[in-house]
């Protein structure tokens, strides 16, 4: 399986070159997958969750105009039969992988059994993430949050840290999580983004001092993207390697 790692969805031609090359075929041959589970922990996920179907979200990932494009929610999968799902994903030519709550999504790509799928996909399928879709691919990850989430999630360990911001310092919660493992660094999404604090320069250097592998820093005009273990960095925008 190939990787497309982004923050915020195929933003720029460099990103969409970089999923085409990928892929080994336009995008309009191609079969897709969307996984919306990250976006439910959030207040109107429900919401969210058909705005990224209908390709109305904030990035593009939906509205690529990909051949076919089926839903895979990973919190339904334990209960139905493997023989209902496994398949489409095996056929996939892509499964693209929605922001959210990284930890979340996690838990259910090992509760619903994708995580240990992924692996023995064919070598041509892409995995696209998106902020929280790319930081799950690594072994071990670390997210930000205001409120510690819930224990059932899975984190590892939780430390507070002093975040800086304009209005001054600002306590937040660093979660360590479980991911993947499908490539072995990590990523930190929205990089020097106004709305995203968390990733400013100062901040991400703190933020990556807690993860115990290499680490990208990626804007939302940059993509990782890994062939064969070996990670390259597309990019418009800024990025930074800790």
């Amino acid at each position: 399986m190939r990787l497309l790692l982004t923050s915020a969805g195929v933003e720029n031609t460099s990103i969409e070159a970089a999923l085409v090359e990928l892929l080994g075929k336009p995008i309009a041959e191609a079969d897709a997958l969307l996984i919306p589970t990250a976006l439910y922990p959030f207040p109107g996920g429900a919401g969210m969750a058909q705005r990224a179907i209908t390709g109305q979200g904030p990035g593009r990932l939906a509205d690529l105009g990909w051949k076919s494009l089926g839903v895979l929610e990973l919190s339904v999968l334990p209960s139905i039969d493997e023989g209902a799902w496994v398949p489409a994903v095996r056929d996939a030519d892509a499964l693209l992988v929605c922001g959210g709550d990284p930890l979340f999504l996690a838990g259910w790509m090992r509760r619903s059994g994708l995580a240990e799928l992924l692996p023995t996909l064919r070598s041509e399928a892409v995995y696209v993430g998106v902020s929280a879709g790319s930081i799950a691919t690594a072994s071990t990850f670390v997210e930000t949050y205001t409120d510690p989430p819930r224990g059932s999630d899975g984190p590892l360990k939780s430390e507070e840290v002093v975040f800086s911001a304009p209005s001054g310092d600002v306590k937040k919660t660093l979660v360590t999580g479980q991911g993947a493992g499908l490539v072995d660094f990590a990523v930190i999404p929205h990089f020097e983004h106004p709305d995203h604090l968390d990733a400013s320069l100062a901040n991400a250097e703190k933020w990556a001092a807690r993860i115990p592998v290499p680490t990208y820093a990626i804007d939302d005009a940059s993509a990782i993207k890994v062939v064969d273990g070996t990670a390259e960095v597309v990019s418009e925008g800024q990025w930074k390697l800790f």
